[in-house]
């Protein structure tokens, strides 16, 4: 297979990391994941990636049980950081160059984010964007969005427990359709839930099309960097 784009935004779930235990980080899938980011790189792509935080800590759900919304935020942006250096350490294992930038400082952990050192350490490394924006109210989506556009990639890649944007979720509503393509206003008009809408707005307004896909299975990074994964495009 041959890869279809030369610089990616992969877009990963936190709970994806969890595995079945549902919170914290099940080891071996963070080593299949660090596996297929490497493969992906030795086809010459270059990888830019954001990891949720939702294994450890939900700002947005948490904030609705009577905490400070901006507390739960800067929680949230913490779990992510923890997912960002796990991920990082199990590259460098496998002899992946990766560095993680995070948009919340805390420099003896990590280097803040700085647009011009990341623009230029995306060419030799896996650049690994933790903390969000920095600033509570922005989801992880919306913080990938922006680093997409930062880093000049060519698609934000979203991988997700399902292969794509459907009409309901098929969890739960087994009549819901599946889109192989969509656009962005339909999402927004649907009030689709693949991403919160200022993410999605943002995407539109820079022309930048996102790619829905399930993280569940085998060699599926591979397979959407070459189009030919199941998924839904939004553009």
């Amino acid at each position: 297979m041959k890869p279809k784009y030369k610089r990616i935004l992969l877009k990963l779930s936190g709970e994806g990391l969890a595995g079945a235990q549902k919170t914290g980080i099940d080891a071996d899938i963070v080593k299949k994941l660090a596996a297929e980011i490497a493969q992906v790189t030795r086809m010459g792509v270059q990888v830019c990636l954001v990891v949720g935080g939702g294994n450890f800590f939900r700002g947005a759900k948490n904030a609705a049980e009577n905490m400070d919304r901006s507390v739960a935020d800067h929680l949230g942006m913490i779990a992510t950081v923890m997912n960002a250096l796990t991920i990082q350490s199990a590259l460098q294992g496998i002899g992946c160059q990766a560095q993680t930038f995070s948009g919340l400082a805390i420099p003896q952990v990590c280097r803040t984010y700085n647009f011009a050192e990341a623009s230029e350490a995306v060419q030799n490394n896996v650049l690994i964007f933790a903390g969000g924006t920095g600033c509570p109210y922005f989801t992880t989506d919306t913080g990938a969005v922006l680093r997409a556009l930062e880093m000049h990639c060519d698609i934000l890649m979203k991988a997700t427990q399902v292969d794509g944007v459907y009409s309901d979720d098929p969890r739960y509503n087994p009549e819901a359709v599946r889109y192989d393509e969509i656009s962005y206003d339909e999402v927004i008009g649907k009030q689709l839930k693949v991403m919160d809408m200022s993410a999605i707005a943002i995407a539109r307004d820079n022309k930048l099309p996102v790619m829905v896909f399930s993280q569940q299975g085998e060699n599926t990074i591979l397979q959407a960097v070459c189009g030919k994964v199941k998924c839904t495009i939004i553009k």
